[in-house]
């Protein structure tokens, strides 16, 4: 994998930063597609809705669902990012002087979930309701993306940064669990991340399982979440951060998380381990995040200088500091969909 860091032209970037910061109308367009059933977050996911404030404070769950109206920058991006954003944020925000720094609203849920909000014109939250698309959006895979075009929410899109599958296991591996073909052991307890919403599953991890012939026996040909495939295994209702919650809980032995989901989990104190797998089945050379911004946005233009910063040196830092792979400078190039 090519790894180096792209480097942006200092010139436009800086014009891009420099601008005035525009006022908001709602978070992320000045009209929300509608009609559609809006997302419903589930109440525990508060810290998955945030708002950054240029003082670099923020606040989170209902508080900053209710202030995402009145944002200048809107992101919805895959949530196994979470533990990420608010360095990639405040990295962005350092970008601008004093007296321009945006406000940004961020929702960091499975990119089936930000798929449905999207293409239904928004979200749900304890009762309250957000109707509104974001400025920019992150995949995990390209056919949402285009799922997005269709309806007049994407265009353009660059990979600005890659990821790889592993197992994790509790401490020290007191199951000897060694691969993907151990996921096939009657005696393990498997979680794994739902293929319904969980693009690490629907776009990786289930094609890995299928080359080993374990998917229908360990789903049991059920695609569900919060839900049980064959005896031992169990989907993830959400997040596939749900698993290191499970080991730790005693609740399950193994599980499919992306590489950086250990190294977060290690950095808060869990007693886990990672299994690390060959190519073949990590997807090293398969695995890629893109963003792309929504067409004639209400902030088009921050929108822009978000995705020029994804690929400057502050960019790809603020994200291979917890464990994310850099983009290439051709993977940073924005393409048509």
């Amino acid at each position: 994998m090519n790894i180096r860091v792209a480097l942006f032209s200092a010139v436009s970037l800086l014009t891009l930063l420099a601008a005035p910061v525009a006022g908001a109308a709602e978070a992320g367009t000045a009209a929300a597609a509608a009609g559609g059933k809006l997302e419903k977050i589930a109440d525990d996911r508060e810290h998955d809705i945030r708002v950054f404030r240029p003082d670099g404070s923020d606040i989170q769950g209902e508080a900053a669902f209710a202030a995402m109206p009145g944002v200048d920058l809107a992101v919805w991006v895959a949530g196994n990012q979470f533990f990420a954003m608010p360095d990639v944020i405040h990295a962005f925000q350092a970008q601008f002087p004093a007296g321009k720094k945006p406000v940004v609203g961020l929702i960091t849920l499975p990119p089936g979930k930000v798929v449905s909000a999207m293409l239904n014109g928004g979200w749900q939250f304890r009762g309250k309701t957000l109707r509104a698309v974001p400025d920019v959006w992150g995949q995990v895979a390209l056919e949402p993306a285009e799922q997005l075009k269709q309806a007049g929410l994407a265009q353009d899109y660059l990979v600005y940064m890659h990821n790889q599958l592993v197992l994790m296991v509790a401490k020290g591996n007191p199951k000897h669990v060694t691969g993907i073909a151990s996921l096939g052991r009657r005696d393990l307890h498997v979680m794994l991340p739902n293929p319904v919403k969980e693009g690490i599953m629907r776009e990786y991890a289930r094609k890995v399982l299928e080359h080993h012939d374990l998917w229908q026996s360990l789903s049991a040909g059920k695609e569900c979440e919060s839900c049980q495939g064959a005896p031992n295994v169990w989907f993830t209702s959400v997040h596939h951060r749900e698993i290191p919650a499970a080991l730790q809980a005693g609740k399950t032995d193994v599980g499919i998380v992306w590489a950086t989901e250990v190294q977060n989990a290690l950095k808060d104190g869990a007693q886990v381990d990672a299994i690390s797998l060959p190519p073949q089945d990590s997807m090293i050379n398969d695995v890629n995040y893109y963003a792309g911004s929504v067409p004639n946005s209400a902030h088009a233009q921050l929108a822009q200088a978000y995705l020029h910063f994804l690929g400057s040196p502050a960019g790809q830092q603020a994200y291979s500091q917890h464990g994310f792979l850099p983009a290439s400078k051709t993977d940073l190039q924005q393409k048509s969909l």
